[in-house]
C-alpha cells in the first residue's frame, strides 16, 4: 500500500489532485463527525440526464482516490432538491396538462405524469437511483422532502431566522435593485394550495423561529420555518445544506461557479466550514448547446447504455472534466475503443503510470482484463457488410479472425458485438452514402482486388495493412489518407473507417474481394 500511496501523492491525475486538497483540510485534526462527506446535488425537475450521472461518477473517483491517501472513512450523499417548486413543465414527458395544473408545487407534491409513482419527484428520484444502482455506486440518498419534514434541517433553519440579516446581506449584493425589494431566502409552502410562494417577508421572528407573509390574495400567514412548512431559496439552500451536513466536498457545473462565494458565505454564516469545490465544464449537444433536462437534448443515460457499456460512459466522464465536450452519438465508438486501449495498457504499467490511467479511477484501483480482441470501430464496419441482426451474426467472422475467442470467454466482446449491430442499424445505416470511384480510385481498387486474389499471407492484419498502403502509394495518392477515404466511401458508405488491413482480416479476404466487385459494379452506390 505504501508504494500505491506514494504514487498517489504525486499523481497528476485530477481525482488525486482533488483528493489531496481534501486531505489538507484535515492535516491538523481529523473530522469530528468521524468521516469525510462527499455530496452530489440533484434537481429532479426533469428526467435524470447524463450530466447528473457524471457528477456522481466523478465524485466517486475523487472519493476512491482519497481513500488511497487517507485512512479517514468516507461517505457519499446524493441529495435530491425535490421540495423545489416546479417552475416550468419539462417538454419531454407525457400528460402536460396535468403538470401545468400543478405548477409551482413541490416536485414531491406534483402527480407523476407516468402514473407509476407517488409523485413526479418520486418518479425522477427512482430513475436516478435505479441508474446509480446499476453502476454499483456506493451512496446514500437523501430526499429534501424528507430532510425538511423529518426535522433533520430544523436546527439550521432556526439559525437562519436568527441570522436572517446576515444571509440577506450576502444575497442582496447579487440581486438587481427591483428583485431586492421582494426577495427573501425563505419560501413558504402555502398551507392551502401547497404551492411554493415567492413572496416578501413581513416579519422573521428569531425567537419563535417563524415567518410572517401575505399570500397572493393578500391574506396574512405565520408559519414555523421547521417541519417542512418552509423551504430555502436554492442558493441559500446550497450553503445551508453544507452547514447542516458538514459537507467536505461538492462539485458542480460551470454555470454555478459565479455563485460559489454565495454558497460559501451562507455556509459560514450558518456555522459551517465551506467545502472543497470542483467546477466542471458543461456537456454540449450536436449543435454546441448546453444539454438541458427540460429540453431533453443531448444523450440520455439509457441511450448511451443502448449502444455501449457503462464503463465506456465512465471513461468519457473521466476525460478532461474542465473542458466542454460534445456529448453526441459519434463520441460513443471512440470512448469504447479508448477505454479498452487503456485496459490493455494497464497490466504493462508500473504503479506510477497505473494511478494516472483512467481505468484505475473508473474501477477504483481494480480494473478488469480486456477481452476485446476486435475494436468497436471494426465491429461497426463488420456489421455494415455482414448483414447481421445480432451478435451471433458477427461471431463467425470473429472466430475466423481470433479462433481462441468465444462469447463465453470474451463477454465484453460479445456485448460489444451486440451493441455494434444496434448502433450500426440505428445510427450509421440511415446516414450511409456510397459513391462510385474516380478513374484513379477504380484503377487502384482493381489493383487491390488482384493482390487480394493472389494473397497467400493469411489473416495477418499488419501484412494486409502494409499491402493496402502499398497500393495507394503505387497509384500516386497524396496524401495517402485520400486513398483510405476512397475505400471507405466506395465500399462502406462513410468517410472514415478502421485500419483497412484489420477490416480485411476480420471480414475475410474472399469476402472483401466480393465487396470490391459490388462496389466497382455500382451495386452499393445504387
Amino acid at each position: 500500500m505504501s508504494a500505491l500511496r506514494d504514487a498517489a501523492m504525486k499523481s497528476k491525475a485530477w481525482p488525486f489532485e482533488e483528493a489531496r486538497k481534501i486531505l489538507k483540510r484535515y492535516e491538523k485534526k481529523a473530522p469530528e463527525k468521524g468521516y469525510v462527506l462527499f455530496e452530489t446535488g440533484y434537481g429532479p425537475s426533469g428526467l435524470p440526464h447524463i450530466g447528473t450521472f457524471g457528477e456522481v461518477a466523478r465524485t466517486t473517483m475523487i472519493r476512491r482516490a482519497f481513500e488511497v491517501i487517507s485512512d479517514i472513512p468516507t461517505r457519499l450523499i446524493c441529495f435530491s432538491d425535490d421540495v423545489d417548486g416546479m417552475r416550468k413543465v419539462p417538454e419531454n414527458v407525457p400528460n402536460q396538462e396535468l403538470l401545468h395544473a400543478n405548477i409551482q408545487k413541490p416536485l414531491t407534491s406534483v402527480p407523476d405524469p407516468f402514473g407509476e409513482y407517488e409523485s413526479f419527484g418520486h418518479h425522477n428520484n427512482a430513475m436516478l437511483r435505479r441508474f446509480l444502482d446499476t453502476f454499483g455506486f456506493e451512496y446514500e440518498f437523501i430526499s429534501a422532502t424528507e430532510f425538511y419534514k423529518s426535522g433533520r434541517f430544523d436546527d439550521t433553519l432556526k439559525l437562519a431566522t436568527e441570522r436572517y440579516d446576515a444571509i440577506m446581506a450576502i444575497m442582496l449584493k447579487s440581486l438587481r435593485e427591483e428583485r431586492q425589494q421582494t426577495y427573501s431566502c425563505f419560501l413558504p409552502i402555502h398551507p392551502e394550495t401547497g404551492r411554493v410562494l415567492y413572496v416578501p417577508m413581513k416579519n422573521v421572528d428569531p425567537v419563535n423561529h417563524t415567518i410572517t407573509f401575505d399570500d397572493e390574495d393578500g391574506r396574512e400567514w405565520t408559519l414555523p420555518v421547521t417541519g417542512g412548512h418552509v423551504k430555502l431559496q436554492w442558493k441559500p439552500d446550497f450553503g445551508a445544506r453544507w452547514a447542516a451536513l458538514d459537507v467536505d466536498f461538492e462539485m458542480y457545473g460551470k454555470d454555478h461557479s459565479t455563485n460559489t462565494p454565495i454558497y460559501d458565505g451562507i455556509c459560514e454564516v450558518l456555522g459551517g466550514k465551506k467545502p472543497e469545490h470542483f467546477t466542471y465544464e458543461l456537456f454540449l449537444d450536436e449543435h454546441g448547446q448546453k444539454i438541458s433536462k427540460s429540453k431533453g437534448n443531448g444523450l440520455t443515460i439509457d441511450e448511451w447504455l443502448t449502444y455501449a457499456s457503462a464503463e465506456s460512459l465512465s471513461y468519457f466522464m473521466y476525460q478532461k472534466p474542465k473542458t466542454a465536450k460534445r456529448l453526441w452519438w459519434d463520441v460513443i465508438p471512440r470512448a469504447v475503443d479508448e477505454y479498452h486501449q487503456q485496459l490493455r495498457a494497464y497490466p504493462t504499467q508500473d504503479v506510477d503510470q497505473q494511478v494516472n490511467n483512467p481505468v484505475w479511477h473508473i474501477h477504483g484501483g481494480n480494473p478488469p482484463e480486456s477481452k476485446m480482441v476486435v475494436p468497436f470501430s471494426m465491429l461497426l464496419n463488420l456489421a455494415s457488410v455482414a448483414g447481421a441482426t445480432d451478435a451471433k451474426g458477427l461471431w463467425g467472422f470473429i472466430k475466423r479472425y481470433a479462433p481462441e475467442a468465444s462469447p463465453e470467454g470474451n463477454p465484453d466482446l460479445d456485448a460489444a458485438a451486440g451493441y455494434a449491430v444496434r448502433y450500426f442499424t440505428d445510427k450509421i445505416a440511415p446516414t450511409r452514402v456510397f459513391r462510385l470511384p474516380t478513374d484513379q480510385e477504380r484503377a487502384a481498387i482493381m489493383d487491390l482486388r488482384a493482390r487480394l486474389v493472389a494473397w497467400e499471407g493469411g489473416l495477418d492484419d499488419e501484412a494486409l495493412q502494409s499491402m493496402v498502403f502499398a497500393v495507394g502509394k503505387d497509384h500516386g495518392f497524396e496524401p495517402l489518407r485520400d486513398w483510405f477515404k476512397a475505400l471507405y466511401e466506395v465500399l462502406l458508405g462513410a468517410s472514415e473507417g478502421p485500419r483497412f488491413g484489420g477490416f480485411i482480416a476480420l471480414y475475410g479476404v474472399q469476402e472483401t474481394v466480393a465487396l470490391i466487385d459490388r462496389g466497382l459494379a455500382g451495386e452499393l452506390a445504387a
